[in-house]
């Protein structure tokens, strides 16, 4: 089964309100309005695309250890996936389907690392819970998100909303501002120029893992 097939699958339980989900239509409801907003501001239009380059960037791992860009793509193309939080399920569903095609991806020559404005804590624990072999990096304050151009701030309604379902990013994420990454994935040759990207403001859609490799081959040849 695709990653999107598991994400449509997932979807359409939670949306029907199937235990253990049982989530009121009001709420799927305010989700809409909410993507169907950010498709229409045109967000998506202004991030990095293939052909701009990537912006340098040093991150904490969830250990505390400091993360290079540069480091790592002087051994080879890099893959970056911007990811919400460990309480995101599309978002953990497709850190799962990265890691199944990690063994693909390194032998393309590739290394993958996931930017998350969550805690380190919550990075662990988001490792931990699926069975990573990648580290996810800390991106205070969606810095890093917002120089690829994927930061945006949640409106006033979809606060309450996460506010009543205890998805209180502040407390995930370690900062008062209410601000996500649009889910993204990038593939960035060891020039530092991006050679594959994938936006999509609504998050419940994502590009399958394969579709990245012949990019990761090419910069890798």
């Amino acid at each position: 089964m695709s990653l999107q097939d598991k994400l449509d699958a997932f979807k359409a339980d939670f949306e029907a309100g199937k235990p253990p989900y049982n989530v009121p239509r009001s709420v799927i409801e305010t989700m809409h309005r909410a993507t169907a907003e950010l498709l229409a501001s045109g967000a998506a239009q202004k991030a990095l695309k293939a052909g701009d380059k990537a912006p340098a960037f040093t991150l904490n791992d969830p250990e505390g250890k400091p993360v290079s860009s540069t480091d790592l793509l002087r051994k080879g193309p890099l893959v970056v996936t911007f990811y919400r939080g460990v309480w995101c399920p599309y978002c953990n569903m497709e850190l799962q389907a990265l890691q199944a095609a990690l063994p693909d991806i390194h032998e393309a020559g590739g290394r993958v690392v996931a930017i998350s404005p969550q805690l380190p804590s919550n990075s662990r624990k988001s490792v931990r819970q699926n069975e990573l072999e990648f580290p996810i990096l800390s991106d205070t304050h969606n810095d890093v998100a917002a120089a690829f151009g994927l930061r945006f701030e949640l409106q006033d309604y979809l606060v309450e909303l996460y506010t009543s379902l205890k998805n209180d990013l502040p407390a995930f994420n370690g900062d008062p501002s209410w601000t996500l990454p649009m889910p993204a994935r990038y593939v960035i040759a060891p020039d530092g120029t991006i050679i594959y990207a994938e936006v999509n403001p609504d998050y419940t859609r994502r590009p399958e893992p394969s579709d990245m490799l012949p990019a990761i081959r090419k910069a890798t040849a």
